[in-house]
């Protein structure tokens, strides 16, 4: 705990430099997604008659020091890193899915791992505390490896990315971009997808302080509007996000990624409806199970000291049902 806070209040100490000259403060991470087509526009304009100012994120483990820290406002976080915080007593809560994973992270590896079996005695990447560090661990299980016959190591996307590139490691569990720069030198031996379907969903939330939330409700709405109008577009009309459109330009400037790529790996997730959102499957209940689930592999893991009795305050389904209901 004493490390968590440290580095809360270092990060805080980065971002206060500018977090004072805008209204909201938004994280965000290096992962595709609709609404980011926007974001040049709102860091111009606003949204709801308040400023933004966004700050990125190569980690979960960053976003939830930031929030511990009160410099972030709202950000994209991954279900790992969100239940670790929560159950750390951090000041926030799941107000939309972003996406449901399915398929858009996976493990690479090289010609040495033909399958599964091979990972023994290999060295694998993840980003602690991260989805796909979730995931890792539970296939390791599910395989039975022991995770002391894998030698798997905590990396940033872009830290992974290089050692990939310099064949410092054997393989990676990781998202987009650098999933897909990495797949260039090897090939997909499982997917996030293939471990939700033996028991374990993961998602990307968008957690917000309810410290904030409680005292800027409309401004919470009006970001769950904008987001759900973006995901609403995009399974609506998915090949405007091609190569060559507007769209996939402006997804990829702003996470550093590849514009022919974006359309491909938007396909990979799942974008559920604002009726969805609402349902017993997210916010109407099966977030909280799943934050409770991640929380009781973490603790058996080492990374958290204790499971809560409920996280039935891990989620808030209130802002999407204003969007659905009119009012904002």
């Amino acid at each position: 705990m004493k490390k968590i806070w440290i580095a809360a209040l270092s990060t805080f100490a980065l971002l206060m430099g500018t977090a004072n000259a805008a209204d909201v403060n938004i994280g965000y991470q290096l992962v595709y997604g609709p609404w980011k087509a926007n974001m040049e526009k709102l860091q111009k304009e606003g949204l709801g008659g308040k400023s933004i100012e966004f700050f990125k994120f190569t980690s979960g483990t960053e976003v939830i020091n930031a929030m511990a820290s009160g410099s972030i406002d709202i950000s994209l976080n991954g279900s790992s890193p969100t239940a670790a915080g929560y159950s750390r007593g951090v000041d926030l809560q799941v107000i939309y899915i972003y996406d449901n994973i399915n398929d858009a992270e996976a493990l690479v590896v090289n010609d040495k791992i033909t399958g599964p079996q091979d990972l023994k005695g290999k060295t694998i990447a993840v980003p602690f505390g991260s989805t796909t560090h979730f995931h890792m661990m539970f296939a390791l299980e599910q395989l039975g490896i022991s995770p002391k016959e894998v030698n798997v190591l905590d990396m940033s996307p872009p830290d992974m990315v290089a050692a990939w590139e310099r064949g410092d490691i054997d393989g990676g569990f990781v998202w987009d971009p650098a999933l897909g720069r990495m797949k260039g030198k090897g090939h997909v031996l499982l997917t996030s997808g293939d471990l939700s379907n033996w028991g374990k969903a993961t998602f990307d939330a968008m957690v917000a302080r309810k410290g904030f939330t409680d005292e800027n409700p409309d401004f919470a709405c009006q970001w769950v509007k904008m987001v759900a109008a973006a995901d609403a577009e995009y399974r609506a009309n998915p090949k405007d996000y091609g190569p060559g459109s507007g769209k996939a330009k402006a997804i990829a400037q702003a996470v550093s990624g590849q514009e022919d790529q974006v359309g491909g790996v938007l396909a990979l997730y799942g974008y559920p409806t604002l009726e969805e959102q609402a349902s017993a499957t997210w916010l109407g209940g099966g977030v909280a199970k799943a934050l409770q689930a991640t929380s009781e592999f973490l603790k058996d893991q080492g990374k958290i000291d204790e499971v809560l009795d409920s996280y039935d305050g891990g989620s808030n389904a209130t802002f999407v049902k204003m969007v659905l209901d009119g009012k904002c």
